[in-house]
């Protein structure tokens, strides 16, 4: 991913936001989603930012026909999904969830690789950071009338790894492997997919301390992420894939390193959804080597 990002070519504050609500010119997508039984739909009409559209982006942008889970849909699927949910050519698209950006970094992704990145930015803080600092909240469901939004196909490829891009890297050492899971599904002890553990010698950096998680949820200074990462040998020139279970929390990391300088970052779009339900490709167990 050899790609240079600035700040304000992907994230907008809360103070931005408030001041260009009902501006015609952006789609705002509720992106909220949850593992926890929670109905993201309910949480929607229970309160969101003004003018927001309820987006299943799991729905939308992930292929129902592809066996691996999660895995993007093809452009002409994305391309009709937005415009479905309103989104046309001319807007750009503002995307939020509770989670620091989690699930708009996913979006951020998969348009990026169809050649529109430029046309999303991710609300920084989410909502987290526009309740606590008390800004409008609507219940009203906002009313959409399709639009026309069209991509050119896959454009960035080389934002994208592939399983046989990660068996290069574990067997000539040509990238760093970035597992940004929690450290029970790299150790094992947790297992979402047919086998549990890591990829042979991935160094592990959990996604959620890019942030201030315990905050206001928003990135950490790009100073900061450099040296959690340079403290186990990933520096700014390092060939870095990340990957997590669905590739979206590898979406979001490798958008933090993005964000602190590093230049050469993919995102392993298979993931352990993918990884962990082969028998041909070779897994670890046990905790990170610190050594």
């Amino acid at each position: 991913m050899p790609l240079e990002l600035r700040r304000e070519d992907v994230l907008v504050s809360t103070e931005w936001l408030a001041g260009r609500l009902g501006d015609p010119g952006l789609r705002i997508l509720d992106c909220r989603y949850y593992f926890d039984g929670r109905d993201p739909y309910q949480e929607y009409c229970r309160g969101h930012i003004p003018g927001a559209i309820y987006f299943d982006w799991n729905a939308a942008l992930s292929d129902p026909d592809h066996p691996v889970e999660y895995m993007m849909a093809p452009p002409e699927r994305v391309a009709a999904e937005l415009g479905r949910h309103g989104v046309g050519d001319e807007h750009l698209i503002v995307t939020y969830d509770d989670e620091g950006g989690h699930f708009g970094a996913r979006v951020w992704l998969v348009l990026a690789r169809y050649g529109r990145g430029h046309q999303v930015r991710i609300l920084e803080g989410g909502w987290t950071k526009w309740l606590a600092e008390g800004r409008p909240v609507s219940t009203e469901e906002v009313p959409v009338t399709p639009a026309r939004f069209t991509l050119a196909g896959d454009v960035h490829p080389e934002l994208i790894a592939t399983l046989d891009d990660v068996r290069r890297a574990i067997e000539t050492g040509e990238a760093v492997v970035l597992d940004v899971r929690r450290l029970s599904e790299y150790t094992g002890e947790e297992v979402r997919s047919r086998r549990g553990g890591h990829v042979p010698g991935a160094i592990h950096r959990f996604w959620q301390e890019n942030l201030d998680w315990d905050g206001d949820r928003t990135f950490k200074s790009p100073e900061e992420i450099r040296a959690r990462h340079e403290a186990v040998g990933v520096t700014p020139d390092t060939p870095v894939i990340t990957y997590c279970q669905g590739g979206v929390r590898a979406a979001h990391a490798a958008l933090a390193l993005l964000l602190a300088g590093y230049r050469n970052v993919r995102v392993y779009e298979g993931s352990w959804a993918e990884w962990g339900n082969r028998d041909d490709v070779p897994v670890e167990t046990g905790p990170p080597d610190r050594t």
